[in-house]
């Protein structure tokens, strides 16, 4: 029984009130971040102007019409984006029993950025929807070769391992694409941010299919929250309880590859999402997946929209990108994570 399987079982499930005051905290943290991500950039808004905007109270000048319209777009766009990852993350978590598991960790976000600008590349795409087709077999291809070269070797695909094969599998398909896109000078130009993760670029007509395709591995994975809860006893005991363990894990990991494959699509690979996100979480309500999962995107998404918003005013005029953000926060949270499973083996 892995360490992850343990504190699971020994982690004390939160109260119902517990979790109805964590859902309220977040509730009021998303919307304090919606605000000031409106009010913070380039231009800086009054919270008396954006309030304005948000209720239509009263005309605004076109200025600031405009920039709140963009701002508006890009919060929503942020806020999908971080929910996804961090939904797709304690998914990751749960189904593989790996706590660990982040997209980006496991080199999920690496494959399939590679094969989005190998579409752009070699096919010509365009369009959100064949970003997000491309993205989604990038994946799903890149999330197999971790775990097969992971479980070579004694002990089989331990979480460390895997971490480990994701890294050197996102190190080689970060180089790929790096070389791809130098190749295309038009590429490079339109991909040099996205390649690092960014939700500046977002545009109105990219979000209703791009939430579509998000509700869709959404509403899978929280559908399955109870199949994951069993998961978390051991395949034998899922088995015995009705599971058909292998048809539900493919099931859960199409759901977790879409999510990722479409957040990718619309944002570039942002890691640290879906591994600090769950965990957090996971301290305040335990792991019961039918809280930790909606929890989880919830925070993910205040995350996500947060990190942009300091990714504006850190270093002006220029504006750092939320890729970037996410990484200065999510890799001390990781190497304690990897030290905390390393200290339970031994």
């Amino acid at each position: 029984m892995t360490p992850f399987r343990l504190a699971q079982r020994h982690s004390v499930p939160a109260s119902t009130q517990k979790r109805a005051v964590v859902l309220l905290v977040l509730l009021v943290a998303f919307g304090a971040a919606a605000v000031l991500s409106f009010a913070v950039g380039a231009r800086a808004i009054s919270f008396n102007t954006v309030l304005a905007y948000l209720t239509g109270s009263e005309n605004l000048g076109q200025t600031d019409a405009a920039v709140l319209s963009q701002r508006l777009v890009r919060t929503l766009w942020a806020a999908m984006v971080g929910a996804a990852l961090a939904l797709a993350g304690a998914g990751m978590q749960g189904v593989t029993r790996n706590p660990l598991g982040d997209p980006g960790i496991l080199g999920v976000n690496a494959g399939a950025s590679f094969a989005v600008v190998a579409g752009i590349t070699f096919f010509s795409v365009q369009s959100t929807s064949a970003y997000a087709a491309w993205a989604f077999v990038g994946a799903a291809i890149a999330s197999m070769l971790v775990y097969s070269l992971a479980s070579l070797g004694r002990g089989g695909a331990t979480p460390v391992k895997l971490a480990l094969m994701g890294a050197a599998i996102s190190a080689g398909l970060g180089s790929l694409t790096t070389a791809l896109i130098l190749q295309n000078q038009n590429a490079l130009d339109s991909l040099r941010r996205w390649q690092v993760g960014t939700v500046a670029g977002a545009r109105l007509e990219d979000l209703t299919p791009g939430a579509f395709l998000l509700l869709i591995g959404a509403l899978i994975l929280l559908s399955g929250a109870k199949t994951i809860n069993n998961f978390a006893l051991g395949d034998d005991v899922a088995a015995s309880l009705g599971e058909n363990v292998a048809l539900k894990r493919l099931l859960m990991a199409l759901a977790i590859t879409l999510l990722v494959g479409t957040s990718v699509a619309l944002a570039g690979p942002i890691a640290f999402i879906g591994l600090m996100a769950p965990h957090a979480v996971r301290a305040l309500v335990g792991s019961d997946y039918r809280s930790l999962l909606p929890l989880s995107a919830l925070f993910g998404a205040v995350i996500l929209i947060l990190a942009d918003t300091v990714g504006r005013v850190i270093l002006p005029p220029q504006e750092v990108q939320v890729g970037v953000t996410t990484v200065i926060v999510g890799v001390p949270v990781f190497i304690y994570l990897v030290r905390r499973a390393k200290a339970v083996n031994l």
